[in-house]
């Protein structure tokens, strides 16, 4: 049975489409002292790799996964059924049972979406946040972004490969890498080209691109109904990005000028 949203303003991290946020459990925090990145400590693209797949099963393994023949889960795979990989990157989907309103790409082409982002969104706005984590993946601005947390977070102090192999992390540092992720932001150039790539990938995968502007629109009205306040968290996430409605703007131009219709205009 689908549960009521109570933290609709928790994490907002994918509602800007950003990095990766820690869902519902205990993180160890980090002991003491600002992360600082440390120039000893180099990372081939296998260490990465290794790293990110580390990241990714801890990731799996301390939420709770909904099971194949889960509602979550099947409506996910009809949802994106056809959308395989993206520049040569497998990708592979995951539906997190839990009470934040979220989602997140790894640059090894995993995404997770939270149930509660599913309770609140469209079939259509929903493609449309898929769409532009795919492009952040395409990019490799998941993978920068993982790069920058590690080296600030989990390997801060330095420690090194072991005969090519990646240093394996402790759930400490993984709590580390996690806390530096949901803190780090991409910029508003590389949103504004995920919402291209997003919008570009879904058209060429058969979805209908309007979904982009459409999961604008619902994030427009969440922010709208959050109210004006300074010290309001959605406010401050979303002060960092590509104002809402100048996205908005641009994706719905762009489906106009192509002469696609949006899927609600029938409704």
């Amino acid at each position: 049975m689908k549960r009521t949203v109570i933290k609709c303003l928790v994490t907002l991290c994918c509602m800007a489409f950003t990095m990766p946020a820690m869902a519902q459990f205990n993180l160890k925090k980090a002991i003491g002292g600002a992360a600082k990145a440390t120039k000893a400590v180099t990372l081939t693209d296998e260490e990465m790799r290794e790293y990110v797949k580390e990241y990714i099963d801890w990731m799996d393994e301390h939420n709770q996964v909904c099971a194949d023949d889960n509602e979550y889960t099947i409506r996910l795979k009809r949802l994106t059924e056809g959308l395989t990989d993206v520049e040569g990157i497998p990708l592979n989907f995951k539906v997190y049972y839990v009470i934040d309103v979220n989602a997140f790409a790894c640059a090894d082409g995993s995404i997770r979406v939270f149930s509660s982002l599913m309770d609140i969104m469209s079939d259509e706005e929903l493609l449309g946040v898929i769409g532009h984590e795919v492009g952040h993946i395409a990019h490799k601005d998941s993978k920068k972004g993982f790069r920058t947390a590690l080296l600030t977070s989990a390997l801060k102090d330095g420690i090194s490969s072991q005969g090519g192999t990646a240093a394996k992390l402790t759930d400490s540092q993984l709590g580390d890498l996690g806390e530096a992720l949901v803190n780090s932001t991409y910029s508003q150039k590389q949103e504004r080209d995920a919402d291209d790539y997003g919008y570009e990938f879904l058209q060429k995968s058969g979805k209908n691109p309007w979904a982009m502007a459409l999961s604008f629109r619902k994030l427009k009205q969440m922010q709208d109904e959050a109210g004006a306040q300074k010290n309001n968290k959605l406010n401050q996430l979303f002060s960092t990005h590509p104002d809402l409605d100048i996205r908005i703007k641009r994706m719905e131009e762009r489906a106009t000028s192509e002469g696609i219709q949006s899927p609600t205009a029938a409704k």
